[in-house]
């Protein structure tokens, strides 16, 4: 895993500013590694397997640990035995780079 994008903080979004497009989240996707995928340009999202619901229950609050932490807040789905996770900036309705950044922060969380 590359650790450019875990090791910055997430940017509080203030709004003004463009989402990013094309090229921009082609370079960080491919920074960022692990199987995320950038859907419609709009959001972040990866599903993690786990071998049970505990295990799931767990991943899904140290991803909470690391929300609170970075005052940058995903959509998580817990099911059994998986976790889905889907973050884009509601301020601006796209994606920032502090949307990669986080996802980078759960990755390295994840290995």
């Amino acid at each position: 895993m590359k650790e450019a994008l875990a090791s910055k903080e997430c940017v509080p979004c203030k709004g003004g500013v463009a989402p990013l497009k094309g090229d921009e989240i082609t370079v960080l996707l491919n920074d960022l590694d692990g199987g995320w995928q950038a859907v419609d340009e709009h959001h972040l999202e990866k599903t993690f397997k786990f071998r049970n619901f505990q295990d799931a229950l767990d991943f899904t609050n140290k991803i909470g640990e690391i929300a609170e932490s970075q005052g940058h807040h995903p959509d998580i789905h817990l099911a059994w035995g998986l976790v889905k996770v889907v973050t884009w900036t509601h301020k601006i309705n796209g994606l920032t780079e502090s949307d990669f950044i986080f996802a980078a922060k759960v990755q390295k969380m994840a290995v």
